[in-house]
C-alpha cells in the first residue's frame, strides 16, 4: 500500500532516477536492523518453496535478475525483501559509463521497460571487492559481460579476467552473450564463440557455470547454443535476456525507443523460451521475463523453470513483489497437488 501511494512520485522522475533514488535508500538499511524487520515482513519461509540447482540451494524460487544491482551494492537489502537468490551485474573487466542518458524507459500502458543501459558498471575489481565483503543470507550470482573495447575475438580473455576479479565472491556465474545495448555482442552467440568463451572460463574454474541467451536467436542457433551446453556439461541456462523485437500489442509511445524490452510485453514469448529449452537440455533453466505474478512465476516453473528472477516487476509492483510471489505459489502447488516447487518445475512438459 505504502509503495502505491509512493509510486506516482517515483514514475514523476526519469526511470534511472527513480530507480537510483530506490537503490539509495536500500542501500541506507542494507546490513542494518532495519534490514531485520524488512526481512521478517516480506519473506516467506517455507519448506516447500525450497529448490537446489546449479550447486545452489535457494529458500525460494524467485530472485533479482541481472541489472537491478549492477554493483554489488544491495545484495543483503533485496534479500530482506523476501528474495531467494541475486544476480549482479553485469560486469565489465574496467569500469563502464555505458551509453548516453536518456537510457531507459517505461511503457507504463504495458507494464514493461525499454532500456539501453549498456552495460554501465564500476568494474570487475570494485564489484569483486564488495562480492567479497558481502554475507548475504542468499546466493548471489555474478553476471559476467564482455568489455565494449574488447574486439569478438579476444572476448575470452577478457571474460576470464572479468570472472578472476569476482570469483572469490559469487555463488555461480553467468556468462553473458546475448545483451542488446552494448557493441560486440551479436558476433558471441555463434557457437564458435560461445565454445571458446565458456571453455576459457571453465579452464579457469568458473563453477557453478550458466550461460545467458537471448530470445531472438533463431531457432537454430538456440539449438546449436544448447547443444554446447550439453558438450560443455554447463551448470545452467538463464532463459532469457531483453528483446529488440515490439509486438503490435504495445500501447506506450516509448515503445519506438531503442533497446532491450522487458516486463509484462515479453511474457510468453519468454515462457516458450523457457519451454524451448527445458526440452532440450538437461541443465536447470533460470526463467526470466514478464514476472510480475505468482502465475507468471508458476507458468515458468511448469514450463521448466527451476527459479525465476525478475526486475520490470518489481518497478511496478513494488518491495512486497517476491513475497507476494511465493505465497500465491503456495495457493497454486496446494491447489494443483505438488508437495513443492521441486515437483511442479517441468510439469507442462511432454
Amino acid at each position: 500500500m505504502i509503495y502505491e501511494l509512493a509510486k506516482p512520485l517515483l514514475f514523476r522522475l526519469p526511470p534511472e532516477t527513480a530507480h537510483r533514488s530506490v537503490h539509495s535508500l536500500l542501500e541506507v538499511v542494507d546490513e542494518t536492523p532495519v534490514a531485520d524487520v524488512m526481512s521478517r515482513y516480506y519473506t516467506v519461509e517455507d519448506d516447500r518453496l525450497a529448490v537446489e540447482a546449479f550447486e545452489q540451494t535457494f529458500p525460494n524460487p524467485v530472485g533479482v535478475a541481472a541489472g537491478f544491482d549492477k554493483n554489488a551494492e544491495i545484495p543483503g537489502a533485496l534479500a530482506a525483501l523476501g528474495f531467494g537468490f541475486v544476480e549482479v551485474g553485469g560486469v565489465t573487466a574496467a569500469p563502464q559509463d555505458g551509453n548516453s542518458r536518456p537510457r531507459m524507459f517505461r511503457l507504463r500502458e504495458d507494464e514493461g521497460l525499454v532500456n539501453r543501459m549498456g552495460l554501465n558498471n564500476h568494474g570487475a575489481t570494485v564489484v569483486g571487492d564488495r562480492l567479497a565483503a558481502t554475507d548475504a543470507p542468499v546466493p548471489v550470482g555474478v553476471n559476467v559481460a564482455k568489455s565494449e573495447h574488447v574486439a569478438p575475438d579476444d572476448a575470452p580473455a577478457d571474460y576470464q579476467e572479468t570472472y578472476e576479479q569476482v570469483a572469490e565472491g559469487g555463488d555461480f556465474f553467468v556468462v553473458n552473450v546475448s545483451c542488446p545495448n552494448s557493441q560486440g555482442f551479436a558476433e558471441l552467440q555463434n557457437r564458435e564463440s560461445m565454445k571458446a568463451i565458456l571453455g576459457e572460463l571453465q579452464d579457469a574454474g568458473a563453477t557453478p557455470l550458466l550461460v545467458k541467451l537471448s530470445p531472438d536467436l533463431p531457432e537454430p542457433a538456440a539449438e546449436d547454443a544448447l547443444e554446447l551446453v550439453t558438450e560443455l556439461d554447463l551448470d545452467g541456462v538463464v532463459a532469457t535476456n531483453t528483446t529488440t523485437d515490439r509486438p503490435a500489442s504495445l500501447r506506450s509511445p516509448e515503445r519506438t525507443e531503442a533497446g532491450g524490452l522487458s516486463g509484462k510485453p515479453i511474457e510468453h514469448q519468454a515462457t516458450e523460451m523457457v519451454r524451448f529449452v527445458a526440452e532440450r537440455t538437461e541443465a536447470p533453466v533460470v526463467g526470466v521475463g514478464g514476472v510480475a505474478t505468482a502465475e507468471d512465476a508458476y507458468r515458468k516453473i511448469r514450463a521448466g523453470a527451476s527459479v525465476v528472477q525478475l526486475y520490470t516487476g518489481l518497478v511496478y509492483r513494488g518491495p512486497g513483489v517476491a513475497r507476494d510471489i511465493n505465497r500465491g505459489l503456495l495457493d497454486l502447488l496446494e491447489r494443483d497437488g505438488f508437495d513443492s516447487v521441486r515437483e511442479a518445475v517441468g510439469a507442462d512438459l511432454d
